[in-house]
């Protein structure tokens, strides 16, 4: 039996006008030395257009064989027919049964090659072009052209295919024996210098950078869109029609994907892409809840075959849609089926709300039109953001809501506040918590109990506190932990601010008595942000009340929880930097406080108002003018140290800056004095009242919410104080000493 095959089929296509010559695809067709080349890419994508040009050459030299395939050609009789037939045209002097009645549909692979090879042995070297290969879906007829790729000579025969699809078989086989080069669509769209060119030819003019950059953006280098909307534009008359053309441009483009993608899926594949048409992001969880129990298998059957679905570069298994993919599916969705777009926003909100990914629940709750749903997500979520640092993520999520919204509700000023101290933006938090004030209607809480009011008195201190206000901060901290606020965040907050104060005034033992309960409700809260400050303030602290192995503990256990919650570059982590920095300084080890104190310097620059943490910026400055004068650097110490006083002018209450600005004067350390044997910080005082009892040093570290690590340094620093040798010794001495 003889298969016909139209003589057109052997042939490449005419190119269209205004090819682009693209030099770089040529060069790696050329390049390629394998005996497979697979060209895989969207519709549209330039896959033909490539290989007719790159076949031009070889063609001339009688070194091509050309096949361009169709639903046709799907069955292993007509696809052989159309390769024998497509071989015996590039090399007539094959022997003449390959294309007659004595090659039959049953031979196989194996039947054919023995005859073929020999026949192209002699002959030179061939290229046979296979051209939509997408078309090809029979079982057998793919089984059957696997197995003949898999058995093609290192020399002589190659074979090119270009397809729609990402193939399946055998290209692992050949990738795994080295035996294929491969172009895809990343490959095949076009640069923008190449886009850039392409519009220029298409308009006879070379287009402006924003109608260039709207176009890329919307197409990004996809061939069909590109010259589409280029083509489109090419029309308008005028300036004034350009925005116009730019509409039935896309308009166009989207009615290429109908019939070129969409009208060609099955039913299943066309209600999952119309479904999901909701999501932003394709992933197996979402895409279930939304589109059902086979969501996973169509995914990732569509992003095989339609090529338009674009893998995450941070979630390989996640997909984003092309803008012209999702243009289209939205506006199938719409007018088919408008009543189910609600619905489906709802119910993918429901599934990122349950996966904690409050962004997108969010997102989808606004668009469903659930306000209350979206604002009870931020509720849910907030605290736990900003305590990692996420602070601008908690503000993305108020800016989804509508402005209206966020500012009715006084628990969403708050959280509004919080977000923008968190970020260091005080002028922007005090404007929210005005707005809260005068929205207060009831006994309403925000986080973890605490009352509206409660919680917007601590932001109050908390600004005050970073604005240098450190008295206002203190009886504002002191009458909402006066209330009845819980043993949460807030009262960390509270307390920091309240020790603050008590630190700039030279109040070193209150303050760090105070900062103790602050760390503790931070570690208790697992609130990180508070936790990292805290533990910085009473580092620095110690370091003026001169003591030094507590500076050591405390800046390492703050830096640390800093760099596991990567806050180490967050301005709350600036105390504990300078307190390192302090204390290296003290040490002589100067290179190494060059380091720690550049840290603390960047995250103060990153700050959004210079005039913020003015005690911190000085405290920098001062330190900066010891370091300079430690390499006897006098004019930078002197700039630094002017620098430092100007700070402190501008603080409220600079008791402990200016009493280290005066002993700077004097040429004294920052050290007071060197410890002595009942000097125990306030934390070791709390270890060694906890050494009289029976408890472990993991049950002290526990009841204590500190480390275990800690607890033993504190140990080890009571015992050298005490000069003691053991637990029970320690005890005794500090009992002589009045210690206890």
């Amino acid at each position: 039996m003889t298969n016909s095959v139209p003589t057109l089929k052997l042939h490449p296509p005419a190119q269209p006008p205004h090819l682009l010559t693209r030099p770089r695809l040529l060069r790696r067709l050329d390049a390629a030395t394998e005996p497979v080349v697979v060209v895989s890419a969207p519709a549209g994508a330039g896959k033909t257009v490539l290989l007719t040009e790159w076949s031009q050459g070889l063609t001339a030299r009688g070194e091509c064989a050309w096949v361009s395939l169709d639903t046709y050609d799907n069955a292993p009789g007509r696809l052989w027919s159309g390769i024998m037939r497509a071989l015996h045209h590039a090399r007539p002097e094959l022997p003449a049964h390959l294309d007659s009645d004595e090659w039959t549909l049953g031979a196989s692979p194996e039947e054919i090659l023995p005859s073929l090879l020999p026949g192209l042995g002699g002959q030179g070297p061939l290229t046979l072009i296979l051209d939509g290969l997408e078309a090809i879906t029979d079982v057998d007829a793919v089984r059957s052209l696997a197995d003949f790729l898999m058995r093609l000579p290192q020399v002589g025969l190659r074979v090119v295919v270009s397809t729609r699809h990402i193939p399946g078989r055998p290209l692992p086989a050949l990738r795994a024996r080295g035996l294929v080069a491969e172009l895809d669509r990343r490959d095949l769209a076009f640069t923008p210098e190449e886009a850039q060119a392409v519009l220029t030819n298409l308009l006879g003019s070379t287009p402006t950078p924003d109608t260039s950059d709207a176009l890329y953006e919307a197409t990004e280098g996809w061939a069909a869109g590109l010259c589409i909307m280029g083509r489109t534009l090419a029309r308008s008359a005028n300036e004034a029609d350009a925005a116009g053309n730019l509409a039935r441009g896309r308009q166009a483009v989207t009615e290429y994907l109908a019939t070129e993608v969409l009208y060609r899926l099955t039913t299943e594949q066309r209600e999952f892409l119309l479904r999901t048409t909701v999501l932003d992001e394709l992933s197996a969880g979402p895409c279930h809840a939304i589109a059902g129990d086979r969501a996973g298998v169509l995914l990732r059957e569509l992003a095989r075959t339609v090529q338009l679905l674009v893998p995450v570069a941070a979630d390989p298994s996640a997909y984003r849609r092309h803008p012209a993919l999702t243009a289209l599916l939205s506006d199938v969705l719409k007018s088919e089926r408008p009543d189910t777009v609600v619905s489906l926003h709802r119910a993918a909100a429901r599934w990122y709300s349950r996966q904690g990914k409050t962004t997108a629940a969010v997102q989808h709750w606004v668009r469903g039109g659930d306000e209350s749903a979206a604002v009870a997500a931020v509720l849910d979520g907030w605290e736990q953001a900003i305590s990692a640092g996420r602070s601008v993520e908690v503000s993305h999520w108020l800016d989804l809501l509508p402005p209206r919204t966020v500012a009715a509700d006084a628990r969403l000023c708050v959280v509004a506040a919080m977000a923008a101290l968190s970020a260091g933006a005080l002028e922007t938090a005090r404007r929210w918590l005005d707005v809260a004030q005068l929205r207060q209607t009831g006994p309403e809480t925000v986080g973890e109990g605490s009352t509206v009011s409660d919680a917007a008195a601590v932001a109050q201190a908390v600004a005050c506190c970073l604005e240098g206000e450190v008295l206002t901060a203190d009886h504002l901290a002191e009458s909402a932990v006066a209330g009845t606020m819980p043993l949460t965040f807030w009262r960390a907050l509270a307390g920091t601010a309240r020790s603050t104060a008590l630190l700039w005034s030279c109040r070193y033992e209150e303050a760090e008595v105070l900062l103790g309960e602050a760390t503790r409700d931070a570690h208790a809260a697992g609130h990180c942000l508070a936790l990292v400050r805290t533990l910085g303030l009473w580092a620095v602290c110690a370091l003026l009340a001169g003591r030094r192995e507590s500076v050591r503990i405390l800046s390492d256990e703050a830096l640390d929880a800093a760099a596991a919650a990567g806050l180490g570059g967050h301005f709350v982590a600036v105390p504990a930097h300078i307190g390192r920095a302090g204390l290296l300084l003290e040490e002589g080890k100067v290179d190494e406080a060059e380091r720690v104190l550049a840290d603390a310097e960047a995250a103060l620059a990153g700050l959004p108002r210079t005039g913020s943490e003015p005690h911190l910026r000085a405290l920098s400055h001062f330190t900066r003018s010891r370091l300079e004068s430690a390499r006897h650097n006098t004019d930078a110490a002197r700039r630094a140290r002017e620098a430092a006083e100007r700070a402190v002018a501008r603080c409220e209450s600079p008791g402990a800056l200016k009493e280290l600005l005066g002993r700077a004067g004097k040429g004294t350390d920052v050290a007071a004095s060197a410890p002595v044997h009942q000097d125990l910080s306030p934390g070791e005082r709390r270890v060694l009242r906890a050494l009289c009892g029976p408890l472990t040093l993991r049950e002290i570290a526990a009841e204590l919410y500190v480390s275990h690590n800690t607890v033993k340094t504190q140990v080890r620093a009571i015992f050298r104080k005490l000069d003691a040798h053991d637990r029970s010794g320690a005890v005794a001495r500090a009992r002589e000493c009045g210690v206890l």
